[in-house]
């Protein structure tokens, strides 16, 4: 059974995270995605462990169902190819800054030329509206600029960048709801459009959705920023031989924990009464809660509570995660047999479609491993596509490997 976006063709021009993870999530649901690189290819392709060059972990975690084309876009007769795979396409995603692509001659208003359904999404840092808009950016300083790392500041004590690339991936997913959107538009109206997810404002949108808190009144009547999220002492509780993590979150989740815990004393004091009363004293809260955790193991708390309402649940390292005994029992984790790189092991999409699954129908391509394929489907005849590769505007995989080799650029 195919994805719900089958037949539904993306041209991407993007690298890194952001763009790649998305054009990945509309693969995943089914898109023909034809991923077009620059002779050297994403920069993801050498970044993380690797069996071979150009094909390394962070790469194949986000290039899966996909097909690769090697476009030299400095060299006559790229752009004019490039134009006439976007004459087949039904969305083209970018994250180039707007004025590399004013450069190259590839904004909405040339795409809408050769195709007026085209559904054009640039995402990139700022958008090009401010005062910010020329500005390059990557994850971490969209961090900063957001309000991310001084979040971590008033918590830790100084501004800290997330272990996660939290803007990329967050952004990219506005990519796909976005495009989505826009394709049920054009499922009503006909008309393509264009489309701008910059990074800063989604970010920005992201993080005040609850920190916006005394803010949300103008004038404000209090500070930004949700009690509970600023308390120093939120993290997984100790337990005698581990961690956990607990939340008795509602006021029916604290009845119950103090019940469980033999604790009905708690229930009536003024501090902890309702979930207004412990977020203002949050930290006592939180304290109160680590003094109890820590009296057991980790196993005997998730017993009791197991067939509780209140959420709780193990601390998972990232080794275990690949063990986790709920990601097991679902499937999650996929093992695929990659023809270059041997067995991988990817997550499956994370969303269970009734009767238009998702899946993992394409290995993350090899740099130009489609090239020819991918312009001949375009309309280029045989000769036109010899006349491209001959010249370097074009490449194979066996091109693209010589060329990276040598280090051209």
């Amino acid at each position: 059974m195919p994805g719900p976006l089958h037949g539904i063709r993306v041209v991407e021009l993007t690298s890194v995270v952001l763009g790649p993870w998305a054009c990945q999530f509309l693969g995943d649901m089914g898109a023909d995605v034809i991923k077009i690189e620059a002779p050297r290819g994403d920069s993801n392709r050498t970044l993380g462990a690797a069996r071979h060059p150009g094909m390394a972990a962070l790469y194949l975690s986000c290039n899966r169902n996909k097909r690769s084309v090697v476009l030299d876009l400095k060299k006559p007769g790229a752009r004019e190819a490039l134009l006439q795979l976007v004459a087949t396409a039904d969305v083209f995603v970018h994250n180039n800054r707007p004025q590399v692509m004013t450069k190259l001659g590839l904004e909405y208003a040339d795409l809408k030329k050769v195709n007026p359904r085209i559904i054009y999404c640039g995402a990139y840092g700022y958008s090009k509206r401010g005062p910010y808009g020329a500005k390059g950016a990557l994850d971490d300083s969209i961090q900063a600029a957001s309000g991310i790392a001084m979040l971590n500041e008033r918590v830790l004590g100084e501004p800290r960048y997330l272990p996660t690339v939290v803007a990329d991936k967050t952004t990219a997913v506005t990519v796909v709801y976005a495009v989505l959107a826009a394709l049920f538009h054009r499922e009503r109206s006909g008309e393509g459009q264009d489309i701008e997810v910059p990074m800063f404002e989604t970010m920005v949108h992201f993080v005040m959705g609850e920190h916006l808190w005394g803010m949300t009144f103008d004038p404000p009547i209090g500070g930004p920023g949700y009690t509970r999220l600023m308390s120093q002492e939120r993290r997984p509780y100790p337990t005698r031989d581990g961690y956990i993590a607990i939340l008795p979150y509602l006021d029916a989740h604290w009845a119950v924990f103090c019940e469980v815990v033999g604790r009905p004393d708690l229930l009536a004091d003024p501090r902890f009464r309702t979930l207004a009363d412990r977020v203002r004293h949050i930290d006592a809260t939180y304290a109160e809660t680590a003094k109890i955790m820590a009296t057991r193991t980790t196993q005997e708390w998730l017993d009791l509570f197991g067939k509780t309402s209140v959420p709780t649940i193990v601390v998972n390292s990232l080794e275990e995660l690949a063990s986790d005994p709920h990601l097991e029992a679902v499937g999650f984790w996929k093992s695929v047999d990659h023809p270059t790189e041997g067995k991988l092991r990817l997550p499956a999409f994370p969303v269970n479609f009734g009767a238009t699954p998702a899946g993992i129908e394409r290995h993350a391509p090899r740099l130009g491993e489609h090239t020819r394929e991918v312009l001949g489907e375009a309309g280029l005849d045989g000769g036109a596509i010899e006349a491209l590769l001959a010249s370097g505007a074009a490449m194979t995989d066996e091109q693209a490997v010589r060329t990276v080799a040598q280090g051209a650029d």
